[in-house]
């Protein structure tokens, strides 16, 4: 398959079977991890020990010690570890972001975010084998993103929710939802992967000074709409989340290596949507409120089955 790839798209480029030998090469600066979680820790640790700076897949890891490890090496060989959270470079979630950012809507109060679409394409797949295929493989997106609205807030609590809808065949629940409490304010997520028409995502943040709302195709929304006392205004936006999202993420990495600064996809920062996600699974396990950094570990039914 890789050889497929080379002929496909890069036919002078060189392949390994032996990530070791890759990492060896002295002409290789920065490299792309996209291994499962479990078997791409090490990988990663692998390349920081050989001098790499590193863009990890997401979720970023398993276990929350081992993704502070991770970090903590990335800080003591002085290179850069990012996390490849596309979603924040999706046009609409970069305005909502900046927009928080430059103070226009005060003191985060509220997050609401919901979307639905038809997921059901998982089925027959490796995915189908992921137990929280929504929370764990989708929702960790829009779970980033409430983190990081909350700008300067600590999330305190979580609570988790998954359903089955009542005509599925796949095996895991589709549909799912999240309450994360933070210090002064609140995020409510909702997921229905089982929709079958008008997909569509929608968000509504309110401030202190004034609400950003959003609404349209799933990952394409192109206008998000600023309301304060001063009126109203509706930013129209160019790109879509499919691909310019994922040129943000390594783009990120390589400015912030070529600065000297540490990227806003950081692992470090990452350490934070982690800390929720499992927060929000364990909820969803045990069906009580969960504080958010007690839950440590996700188990191997977050992660897909080898299939024949």
């Amino acid at each position: 398959a890789t050889a497929n790839r080379q002929k496909e798209f890069y036919p002078e480029a060189i392949c390994y079977t032996d990530y070791n030998e890759l990492l060896a090469n002295d002409e290789i600066d920065v490299v792309d991890i996209a291994l499962h979680p479990k078997p791409r820790a090490a990988a990663i640790e692998a390349a920081l020990n050989a001098g790499k700076h590193v863009l990890s897949q997401k979720p970023f890891a398993l276990d929350l010690d081992v993704a502070t490890r991770l970090a903590d090496l990335a800080d003591e060989k002085n290179l850069k570890l990012a996390v490849n959270q596309n979603g924040r470079w999706a046009p609409y979630v970069r305005y909502i972001q900046q927009a928080i950012n430059a103070g226009l809507i005060g003191d985060i109060h509220a997050i609401n975010i919901f979307l639905n679409w038809d997921h059901t394409w998982i089925k027959g797949t490796a995915f189908e084998t992921i137990h929280h295929i929504i929370l764990y493989d989708f929702a960790v997106h829009w779970i980033d993103m409430a983190v990081n609205f909350f700008k300067g807030q600590s999330a305190e609590l979580a609570m988790g929710t998954i359903r089955k809808a009542t005509e599925q065949s796949m095996t895991p629940s589709m549909m799912g939802g999240a309450t994360i409490q933070f210090s002064n304010g609140f995020a409510n997520l909702g997921f229905d992967g089982h929709s079958k028409q008008g997909s569509l995502e929608r968000f509504a943040v309110t401030g202190s000074k004034g609400v950003l709302t959003a609404i349209g195709p799933l990952l394409k929304i192109d206008e998000v709409k600023l309301e304060t006392e001063e009126g109203v205004a509706t930013a129209r936006l160019k790109g879509e989340w499919f691909n310019d999202g994922f040129r943000g993420t390594m783009g990120e990495l390589l400015c912030a290596i070529e600065e000297d600064r540490q990227p806003f996809n950081s692992a470090r920062n990452n350490l934070k949507t982690l800390e929720a996600v499992f927060a929000v699974i364990g909820s969803a396990d045990n069906g009580q409120t969960v504080q958010v950094g007690s839950h440590r570990q996700l188990d191997e039914k977050c992660q897909p089955k080898a299939t024949d």
